[in-house]
């Protein structure tokens, strides 16, 4: 499965993978596209488990105000952070599995996994400038532990 999204510098539409190792880039300028793309229970392992970057998922369930008032947040995240981040959505009602191996008990729940491994977890939905923070927090958290800092 794929995604279309816009590159940010260019304005070019692209197709991008839900799965692949390395970062979606434009196929016009060359520059990172915001890697967006959904995932279910059957593919959350190879989406988001097996992705070798860090990524940003977002539980959410189509009747939750504060999941579709936090999503513009997190795209625009996901965009600021072109090719460090890659955002996938996970609608929990779609996908029990997950929100079940997740113990997801309020939407929206955002998880920052390294290789399936969670750095950070947030319930609720936040301003963009809050989860830019956040998740900077997180990168600097994943490039720490990779230096071997305390």
């Amino acid at each position: 499965m794929s995604a279309i999204v816009t590159c940010p510098n260019c304005g070019k539409k692209n197709r991008v993978p839900a799965a692949a190792s390395g970062y979606p880039r434009c196929g016009v300028c060359k520059s990172a596209v915001p890697w967006i793309v959904d995932a279910g229970d059957a593919d959350f392992a190879a989406v988001v488990e097996q992705a070798p970057q860090v990524v940003l998922v977002d539980l959410w369930a189509t009747w939750c105000g504060p999941c579709r008032m936090v999503s513009p947040a997190l795209e625009k995240v996901a965009t600021e952070r072109a090719g460090k981040l890659k955002l996938v959505k996970v609608d929990v009602d779609a996908a029990p599995e997950t929100a079940r191996k997740f113990s997801v008990q309020a939407v929206p729940t955002l998880l920052i996994l390294n290789q399936g491994n969670v750095l950070s977890r947030q319930s609720g939905a936040a301003p963009p400038d809050v989860l830019l923070r956040w998740v900077d927090e997180a990168l600097q958290k994943k490039a720490d532990s990779a230096a071997g800092a305390p």
